[in-house]
């Protein structure tokens, strides 16, 4: 059996500008001064923002690394508070209610702070919907290293990775979940990146829909049912 899916939030459950994360970044890095550009911040969207801007900004000082990363926190909280488009990917909660009726326990991840999770999961009205969650800012190192899919582990009780299933549109959220030995690593296309680009990445399943990976879901816990 799966006890928990873990679910990365924007392009993979929070439906947004599929580029506003990136442009929010990129904002916040030329305003410190520095030139970037779309695809650049694009190719580190997933991991701690902090470590992003270090890599778009690499001979920026610390102090300017902060500053800049401060500036992109502001932007993005005004962005999930404000911006028109923000809203849940349609069927996705019928699919967390559908998994926890299967006794899945629901976790999200992000490579946002605390501080924006909370914001998100106000304006959608989530806090009621999750059994866990975890941030980049609650453990040493964000993705692709392991360590927030092992915090919602020791939320929710689960001991054993191979009953974790990990969901995210972006390299690093397969990474992340390859990297904490997870029974199933599925990368979705609808989000920030196609299935050519999330292809050569480590992964069981990539789907193209919320209704194909709804399907695949219950599919395959019915499946394991069946193996008991």
């Amino acid at each position: 059996m799966f006890d928990l899916a873990v679910f990365d939030l924007a392009g993979t459950t929070v439906m947004d500008d599929p580029n506003g994360v990136a442009k929010c970044l990129v904002d916040a890095v030329v305003a410190g001064g520095f030139e970037t550009s779309f695809e650049q911040a694009n190719e580190y969207m997933g991991i701690k923002k902090i470590v992003a801007i270090r890599k778009l900004a690499p001979t920026a000082s610390e102090e300017a690394v902060e500053a800049m990363h401060e500036d992109f926190r502001q932007r993005m909280l005004t962005y999930y508070r404000t911006e028109p488009g923000v809203g849940a990917y349609a069927g996705i909660e019928v699919l967390f209610s559908e998994l926890q009726s299967c006794g899945v326990k629901i976790g999200i991840d992000t490579g946002f702070d605390t501080e924006t999770v909370d914001t998100i999961l106000d304006r959608l009205g989530w806090h009621d919907k999750l059994d866990a969650r975890s941030a980049s800012d609650r453990v040493p190192e964000g993705r692709p290293a392991p360590f927030m899919i092992q915090d919602l582990m020791g939320q929710v009780g689960c001991q054993d990775p191979g009953q974790v299933i990990k969901i995210g549109d972006t390299p690093s959220d397969l990474h992340e979940g390859t990297n904490a030995g997870c029974g199933l690593v599925i990368g979705v296309t609808y989000g920030t990146h196609t299935r050519e680009q999330l292809q050569p990445h480590p992964h069981t399943h990539l789907v193209d829909s919320v209704e194909e990976l709804h399907t695949l879901l219950l599919m395959m816990l019915a499946s394991s049912l069946l193996d008991l």
